[in-house]
């Protein structure tokens, strides 16, 4: 391919790099990654692969630009609240990057869609933030032979690797099972360092471009570890599992299974015994009708003075086996438990339910979800 004077302009610092060059240049023109996410991970990506010159991005998401992204979603802007994240993103890097053309799925990656969305794909970047959809990525990378370059961050911490089965271990090699449900708090929970995921996502984007080119060594079969606070990167080695269900020579999972399930989310699968689940309709329709029971609030002060449900009554999570006593007179008396998400009330149920306390429902979704389709007016953060 022949590059146009503005190309020559615009990638000359790449020319003079001997290991990237015109050649290496044409390359990236040439190539097409698939960023899953368009969150805190894939804004720096994007913005700097499409700085590069990577000729074709696919951008993963159905969700839509928050005001709570703002903080370190960086391909998104106030103008964009309320809009779709793809939308405001292919702005972004168009106005980056005429020479990038951007491809678009609007929809949750799924066991039913992965591997024809990945397919024609040279690389796949994991700027995800739940276990079902990385399992998935992971697995559907391993069936293709697609590089895939994962990051994870959480408070002031961040995880980069490269999982390249052919050449090294998967992402079944180092966690071969997901922790259990509500286990590990999200982002939206535990907070992020709004600048950590610029830090992760351009080491993500660095990978990608040597893998494109085919220079430097990659972080395949090592772990960088990233900790903010002390300023300090470690590396530590990822061995290939040779028992591993889907990486090694006889899997045991050969094709694309139900992600949600796998890790303790499908209906049904999430629920202790004696801790069932309620939807936030039925929830409503208890309080409308004056229903005589509990609403638990287990999040934090900070966030039950951003939003909260009326009649709600706040007992952290962390302050539940003091405060005990508060709820002793109401062990009879059927109790709902809510938080952002559903994570941190399933946890707070189930040691009320190891307390001898029986009619115990977990709000689905949390308050974020009685925000989506109850109650807009409760902010979202």
């Amino acid at each position: 391919m022949n590059l146009t004077p503005e190309q020559l302009t615009r990638y000359s610092r790449h020319f003079i790099l001997p290991e990237v060059g015109e050649e290496g240049q044409r390359k990236l023109l040439k190539s097409k990654v698939l960023i899953i996410g368009t969150g805190g991970l894939g804004s720096p990506i994007a913005l700097y692969l499409a700085a590069a010159g990577v000729g074709t991005l696919g951008l993963v998401d159905f969700d839509t630009v928050d005001l709570s992204n703002l903080q370190r979603q960086i391909l998104h802007t106030n103008d964009a609240i309320g809009k779709s994240k793809l939308d405001s993103a292919e702005k972004r890097i168009k106005a980056m990057n005429p020479d990038t053309q951007v491809v678009k799925y609007p929809v949750r990656l799924s066991s039913q869609n992965a591997l024809e969305i990945l397919k024609d794909y040279d690389v796949i970047i994991d700027g995800t933030d739940n276990f079902p959809t990385r399992y998935l990525t992971n697995d559907a990378c391993v069936f293709l032979k697609k590089p895939n370059i994962y990051g994870s961050i959480f408070r002031f911490d961040g995880l980069v690797t490269v999982f390249d089965s052919a050449n090294g271990p998967c992402y079944r090699c180092l966690y071969p099972e997901p922790p259990p449900p509500g286990m590990v708090q999200s982002c939206a929970e535990g907070g992020v360092l709004g600048v950590l995921p610029g830090m992760v996502g351009v080491v993500q984007a660095t990978e990608a471009i040597k893998i494109l080119i085919g220079i430097g060594t990659t972080l395949t079969g090592r772990l960088l570890v990233y900790d903010a606070l002390r300023m300090t990167f470690r590396e530590l080695k990822i061995r290939k599992d040779p028992q591993c269900p889907v990486c090694s020579k006889n899997p045991a999972i050969t094709q694309l299974i139900d992600y949600e399930q796998f890790c303790g989310l499908g209906r049904g699968a999430s629920q202790s015994e004696g801790v069932l689940e309620i939807r936030v309709d039925e929830l409503k329709n208890k309080l409308d009708q004056r229903e005589d029971f509990i609403l638990l609030d287990v999040r934090e002060p900070f966030e039950y003075q951003i939003g909260h449900i009326e009649g709600s009554r706040l007992i952290p999570l962390g302050q539940l086996e003091k405060r005990l006593q508060e709820l002793t007179s109401f062990k009879d008396k059927e109790i709902v438990a809510h938080c952002h998400h559903g994570g941190r009330s399933r946890r707070a149920l189930e040691f009320l339910q190891s307390q001898g306390f029986k009619k115990l429902k977990n709000v689905a979704g949390g308050i974020d979800e009685w925000s989506l389709k109850i109650d807009p007016s409760v902010p979202r953060y």
